[in-house]
């Protein structure tokens, strides 16, 4: 390969590694050309899979900024610049790995650091954006609907307290002419004694 044309592929690397929210860096041996357009199939159009010469790979790195993969590129390299969700790419590229052993996952790099296999791994165990933004929009509305009916409790319990004391004021009130009547006429009473004795 000519020095222009290292530079160029150096270059492009590096661009690659810049753009891409996490790389996946793996070995590819064994692997036929029909597995790996399987396997850039199934890494969908977020991700792109490039077979890349280890000398090339290293110095793009330096030349991204990104430092701690250099034991990573050793024997047949290639390369998974993902510039979409991390989770589905990685959740892919683990599947693929069990299905073929040939491919073989040595690590990766994401927000600013190397990540180890088991790291790459525990991506892949998480769930997917959509899945993670659907259960949390479900938790918000259970507890936004909780929230309502704790707001709305008090406005209820004041009705219903207004309601019974409405309720026993009319109970006090029909018989309050009762309770008066027997009462007026015991003094109407007590005269009519009063004036049979005289």
């Amino acid at each position: 390969m000519a020095k222009a044309d290292k530079a160029t592929a150096v270059a492009e690397i590096a661009e690659q590694f810049k753009a891409s929210t996490a790389t996946v860096i793996t070995e590819y041996r064994g692997l036929s050309v029909a597995s790996l357009v399987e396997l850039r199939r199934a890494l969908g159009a977020t991700a792109t899979y490039s077979v890349a010469k280890n000398t090339l790979a290293k110095r793009a790195a330096v030349e991204a900024g990104i430092e701690g993969l250099d034991e990573l590129f050793a024997g047949p390299t290639a390369i998974a610049f993902i510039e979409g969700e991390p989770v589905d790419a990685a959740k892919a590229l683990k599947k693929f790995a069990k299905d073929h052993k040939q491919l073989v996952i040595k690590g990766g790099y994401m927000d600013g650091a190397a990540l180890t296999v088991a790291q790459v791994e525990a991506i892949a165990d998480l769930e997917s954006r959509e899945v993670l933004l659907a259960k949390l929009a479900g938790a918000m509305k259970a507890n936004l609907s909780k929230a309502a009916a704790l707001f709305n409790a008090p406005a209820s319990q004041v009705a219903r307290l207004a309601a019974a004391l409405q309720e026993k004021r009319e109970a006090e009130g029909e018989q309050s002419p009762a309770a008066e009547a027997p009462a007026a006429e015991a003094p109407a009473a007590e005269a009519d004694a009063t004036e049979a004795a005289e």
